[in-house]
């Protein structure tokens, strides 16, 4: 059985979610505060974590950026807060998706599903044979799902890190974003194409030596992004 752990203050929010998300067969934890939430989030394993912007405490950037030094546990981010801003720092920050309050109980529970179902799927390659892309100084061990650049290991989200491998594995292909929207998180409704965008400058943050003249991965204007080889 997998287990959430719910980050959430508003206790009426967080009892329909947590109703909703047993009723489909998931073990929940709810923390109501940001200090207990991130004490459960580090302290004990959880398969998802669903996690509140505006947070007594610790809010939820911070929280956001904590876990992600240490786990690549897949975060739903939620909030009231509308401004893109807000959903591409959180983004930016390793967040696997942003729901926007209000939003439908069943509608989460889809997310959190798929989701669950993505990142299993990941985590069982690693019984096989490791699979390594090698391209210039950069290396992608795919099945440890491990980056390393000139030797230095670099921590990769896991979308970040399916972002990339596509890339690697397409090489000269000019993808837009939305194929590669549709490509990577699979479900329309989560998220948008801004996704890309942020994943894109976090992958370069961590491969390229000089960001503003990228040796692998280029952007095409008007069109989209290509992995140079």
């Amino acid at each position: 059985m997998s287990k959430i752990l719910i980050i959430e203050d508003e206790d009426a929010i967080a009892e329909l979610e947590k109703d909703y998300l047993e009723l489909s067969g998931f073990e929940v934890d709810i923390k109501n505060n940001g200090t207990e939430g991130l004490k459960a989030a580090l302290g004990m394993d959880y398969d998802l974590i669903i996690l509140d912007l505006m947070l007594p405490g610790i809010d939820g950037f911070d929280i956001c950026k904590r876990v992600r030094e240490e786990k690549n546990t897949p975060i739903i981010m939620v909030s009231a807060k509308k401004e893109d801003i807000d959903k591409i720092r959180g983004l930016g920050l390793g967040a696997d998706d942003y729901m926007t309050k209000p939003f439908s109980p069943s509608e989460l529970v889809a997310r959190v599903k798929a989701h669950l179902a993505r990142y299993e799927r990941l985590v069982g390659s690693a019984q096989h044979k490791n699979d390594v892309i090698e391209i210039r100084g950069l290396k992608i061990d795919k099945t440890a799902r491990r980056v390393f650049v000139n030797g230095e290991e670099k921590a990769f989200t896991t979308k970040e890190f399916d972002l990339l491998t596509f890339l690697a594995e397409n090489p000269n292909h000019v993808f837009t974003k939305e194929e590669l929207f549709n490509r990577i998180w699979n479900m329309d409704s989560i998220g948008d194409i801004a996704t890309v965008t942020v994943h894109i400058k976090k992958i370069r943050e961590k491969i390229e030596v000089n960001t503003s003249k990228p040796q692998y991965i280029e952007t095409i204007w008007g069109v989209g992004y290509r992995f140079r080889i």
